[in-house]
């Protein structure tokens, strides 16, 4: 099984990829300081599927939760900042390996970055699926390494 530090280089090369691919067919125009947030949203979704464990992984995905989640709270977005809180949590419920590992789990975990905004603050959906996309890239990534395709 690859370690954290290869599911992050996973993710950054499945990214940079994905990114290269979609400037190239015109569908992403590159925005510097949108894409290093994606990257980050890309390299937290390569190791979402391993918090379910104690791992080098859990830490570093968790330490970014909680720069977001203060974040938030600074900026006075306290609905935001529950939401990741009750997102970063749902791993906790299950078994290493389990649901966190299954293609249906790499498109649905990353869909509240897409409905949360749409519904609740009425953001367009075609400008949070960058994010949605980032997630999912990552994800693909963790589970490809794994082999679990």
């Amino acid at each position: 099984m690859p370690g954290y530090k290869a599911h992050i280089g996973g993710s950054v090369v499945a990214g940079t990829l994905v990114l290269l691919g979609l400037v190239n067919i015109g569908l992403y125009v590159i925005n510097p300081e949108q894409v290093v947030s994606l990257f980050v949203i890309c390299v937290l979704g390569a190791l979402f599927p391993d918090i379910d464990t104690d791992s080098k992984g859990k830490r570093i995905f968790y330490s970014a939760m909680l720069i977001m989640s203060l974040s938030l709270i600074y900026l006075d977005k306290f609905k935001w900042a529950a939401y990741l809180g009750v997102l970063a949590m749902l791993p906790g419920v299950s078994a290493h390996r389990g649901w966190t590992h299954t293609w249906w789990a790499m498109l649905l975990v990353p869909l509240p970055l897409v409905l949360i905004p749409y519904y609740i603050y009425g953001q367009a959906l075609p400008a949070m699926m960058p994010y949605y996309v980032a997630f999912v890239t990552g994800y693909f990534s963790h589970l490809l390494m794994d082999r679990e395709f």
